[in-house]
């Protein structure tokens, strides 16, 4: 009976589209395992490290935009999810978490690799099932069939997200050649028939009473995958209206071209009060998930709009800037394809988009001007390799100093997708989030991350299926760099030790040890005469080193900023 119970596993995950399984070896885990990798339909990757795992899987669920199912074995394994799946549940990414897990009765029983995994990711998951340990009755059948197909279904129902299912199983674990069931077919699989909400007229006439008073309208967007459909509707509706647009790197909305305002997180670090004043929007549209710039939260929380829409089709809605006066419950899409119909344009809007458009154009030239010509850094590191970037590629960065030292660089080759952990912002599955992306994908995958982020993750190739079309640019200033950027740690006795963690690590030695191709440069010339072959295709990953003095890299930082204080 317990072959066919987890034969059924496979088989109702299969036909919910589910083709993609990371499995994390171990013996209590045997019997779903087994299924799974003997199913014709589905690819297995073998990932030792579950936190690693974890991660890849969320990189190719990410890919794929579709959810991709993680297996281990009880115990402490389960715990080393937990990381990925609560960055998959801020960045509303779907798994499906399968742990296998003792029977009750052996719960707090001294025996070997037993813990509480019933709603062990409380809080971070979609909802959490228990799959049934008996499967001789007609209705538990009925259960486990009922399980599955639900728990499919709403990973993927707005917002996406992982989902958990714990399998107690009983011994024997471990199939004779009689009970090897193969393919076990479901009876029934529930479909979920996918809908789209509308704006009621009258609601329409509401918003559009509150748009005509409104002549400093502003529209952010939060972290999003690319939409060209959305990017061109956004277009035409900036376009007709005269609005600005703030958007982060990570929202992925390069395309909207002249109305994107994108190196706002410099010029709104200024200190002239009047400035921002002027700023202040009527009305704030947004959409999507985390804002990566501090000083646009800094300047949206202190100047606050006189209204603000927040457009999500369904799901919890922050209120990030603590201004949200309405919550519209519909794609941003169609809003923008209706508003465009509905909402009439008016001349006074365009000093206001003047006004973004001039700070912009005044900071464009400013980074083309900058950098010094004697000392070199990572801040110019990583405008000289955005400047190298080809087109059609994903572009993955690591948390902490990466993502900010690009956003600080606004806007992107139109057909560059960036990808960024930034639902928890942690460091630690930054690498294995953009082997994931790679094996799921056909074009280049180019990774920029620290030396910390590296160092910590570098279990992400401790496996056998490692990707070509990766490349990853390491800033290794060897320490916690951000340590000496922001206010505080920098002042302390205590800061070297304690918070910059000096390390003396350099990547050639994991390049050798995985056959990895490996470059190091420390200044300008080099990273700029290896960059023009880098990005070529090749037979493994390839590394770039890139060196710099995080004293050096401080001071340069500072002299970056002045200017905008």
């Amino acid at each position: 009976m317990l072959q066919q119970s987890v034969a059924l596993i496979a088989e109702v995950l299969y036909q919910k589209g589910i083709k993609n399984i990371i499995i994390s070896p171990g013996s209590r885990s045997a019997p779903v395992t087994l299924a799974v990798v003997r199913h014709p339909g589905i690819r297995t990757f073998v990932v030792l490290d579950e936190r690693s795992a974890g991660y890849i899987g969320l990189g190719m669920a990410q890919s794929l935009n579709q959810p991709v199912g993680l297996v281990c074995t009880s115990g402490t394994a389960a715990l080393n999810f937990h990381p990925a799946v609560s960055e998959a549940y801020y960045l509303q990414v779907p798994l499906i978490v399968l742990t296998a897990d003792r029977p009750p009765e052996w719960i707090d029983q001294n025996d070997g690799q037993t813990i509480h995994q019933e709603a062990i990711f409380l809080n971070h998951i979609k909802r959490f099932y228990t799959y049934p340990l008996e499967f001789k009755f007609a209705d538990a059948r009925w259960h486990c069939e009922r399980i599955l197909s639900e728990a499919v279904n709403l990973s993927m129902d707005f917002p996406a997200g992982p989902v958990h299912i714990n399998l107690p199983f009983r011994e024997p674990l471990y199939p004779s050649s009689k009970d090897e069931p193969g393919i076990v077919s479901p009876k029934r699989i529930i479909s979920k028939i996918k809908t789209h909400s509308s704006i009621p007229e009258v609601s329409l006439e509401l918003l559009n009473k509150t748009w005509e008073k409104s002549t400093r309208v502003l529209i952010v967007g939060g972290q999003e995958r690319l939409d060209t459909d959305l990017i061109s509707t956004m277009k035409r509706f900036v376009t007709k209206y005269n609005i600005p647009v703030i958007g982060d790197v990570i929202s992925n909305l390069s395309g909207l071209e002249e109305n994107l305002i994108s190196l706002h997180d410099l010029f709104l670090n200024t200190r002239d009060g009047n400035l921002l004043e002027s700023l202040k929007p009527d009305l704030l549209i947004t959409f999507g998930k985390s804002i990566l710039s501090k000083n646009l939260k800094l300047f949206l929380r202190k100047f606050k709009p006189g209204r603000h829409w927040h457009l999500q089709p369904a799901g919890y809605v922050s209120d990030t800037f603590q201004s949200l006066t309405h919550q519209i419950p519909v794609d941003p899409k169609l809003f923008f394809d209706t508003a465009f119909k509905i909402f009439r344009p008016t001349n006074e809007r365009q000093a206001y988009l003047n006004k973004w458009n001039a700070l912009e154009n005044f900071t464009r030239k400013y980074l083309h001007s900058f950098f010094p010509a004697k000392q070199f850094s990572e801040l110019e590191a990583v405008g000289i390799i955005l400047q190298r970037l080809p087109e059609n590629i994903n572009l993955h960065l690591a948390n902490s100093m990466p993502v900010r030292l690009v956003n600080y660089f606004g806007k992107l080759k139109i057909r560059v997708e960036v990808f960024a952990n930034r639902g928890t912002s942690g460091i630690d599955g930054c690498v294995s989030s953009a082997v994931g992306a790679a094996l799921q994908s056909s074009i280049q995958n180019i990774l920029i991350t620290g030396d910390m982020s590296f160092f910590y993750d570098r279990n992400a190739f401790w496996h056998r299926h490692i990707p070509d079309n990766l490349r990853i640019l390491v800033l290794n200033n060897h320490g916690g760099g951000i340590f000496r950027m922001i206010d505080g740690p920098s002042s302390l006795p205590e800061f070297e030790t304690y918070f910059e963690t000096n390390q003396p690590l350099i990547a050639e030695n994991l390049a050798k040890e995985y056959n990895f191709e490996y470059r190091f440069c420390d200044e300008r010339e080099g990273l700029d005469n290896y960059l023009k072959t880098f990005f070529n295709p090749g037979k493994s990953v390839k590394i770039l080193e890139i060196q710099t003095d995080n004293k050096t890299n401080k001071t340069i930082f500072d002299q970056f900023k002045s200017q905008f204080y």
